[in-house]
């Protein structure tokens, strides 16, 4: 899917000084100053209707915890909507969504603006996520204390995918989960440091064989390390019959040994 010109976040949270920092500094900072990210923050209990600003009460049937409420969040997100002209999809941070991968990622950068909220205390009144949310997203198989982080995540990954964020379009060139493969291992000078020389083929102004060198590490590496990742790799035939050459029984050690020639066979 192709990426969006510019991307719009909207941030629905109880804790928005947790934004204050993350999104401003590096990257995101910059992409901000140039027009090519918008993130803005708003408080979800500006949207509570008592003076304790309260945005949370005991689930019905029992059970430890508290839930958030369906009014302020509902109210919250129908006022945030109209802001801008572009409809905002809206997203749920949760551990029971949709695992955030690099289709994912790929597939929200293509959106022009994206509605996170996050959620907090035991979870969030069903009738929110049936009626008021897009769907779900997990940034894991783990649990945190609330969808903040993860927002930032999501923050962060999307934005990279968005033209011209990251500086020259190269840069995105052959990172980690690019066609399905992690990236190449990576040095700089000195090119001998505690006795640990760099590969000799990055020293050789060869830049075919790097090349090569690059992309047939990328492949190893992905097996010793993700191989999970391999049947939806982008590999020719002949790409994937010299992988299912290369020796199993010591992964870790073939793979070193490869780095360390500076070339592979």
């Amino acid at each position: 899917m192709t990426p969006v010109t510019s991307i719009r976040f909207d941030v629905l949270t109880i804790f928005p000084g947790m934004f204050v920092g993350p999104i401003d500094q590096s990257i995101l900072g910059r992409a901000q100053a140039a027009g090519l990210v918008s993130v803005q923050i708003h408080d979800l209990r500006d949207w509570a209707h008592d003076r304790h600003r309260t945005v949370d009460d005991a689930p019905f049937g029992g059970g430890p915890g508290m839930v958030m409420k369906p009014e302020p969040l509902f109210e919250a997100i129908e006022a945030i909507q109209p802001l801008v002209e572009a409809p905002a999809t809206v997203i749920f941070m949760s551990p029971q969504g949709r695992r955030l991968d690099r289709a994912l990622v790929d597939e929200l950068a293509a959106l022009p603006r994206l509605l996170l909220v996050c959620g907090r205390y035991e979870g969030v009144d069903e009738r929110v996520l049936e009626h008021a949310v897009d769907f779900e997203v997990s940034i894991g198989d783990f649990v945190v204390s609330g969808g903040e982080i993860p927002a930032m995540v999501v923050i962060d990954a999307v934005s990279r995918r968005i033209p011209g964020v990251l500086g020259g379009d190269d840069s995105l060139d052959e990172e980690s989960f690019d066609e399905g493969l992690l990236e190449y291992p990576q040095y700089t000078r000195p090119a001998e440091f505690r006795g640990w020389p760099v590969p000799e083929i990055l020293l050789s102004g060869h830049h075919a064989e790097i090349g090569k060198w690059r992309r047939r590490l990328r492949m190893l590496r992905t097996r010793f390390r993700r191989p999970d990742l391999l049947p939806g790799a982008s590999l020719t035939a002949k790409e994937r019959a010299w992988l299912d050459a290369q020796p199993t029984d010591d992964a870790d050690q073939a793979a070193l040994d490869a780095t360390e020639r500076g070339r592979v066979d």
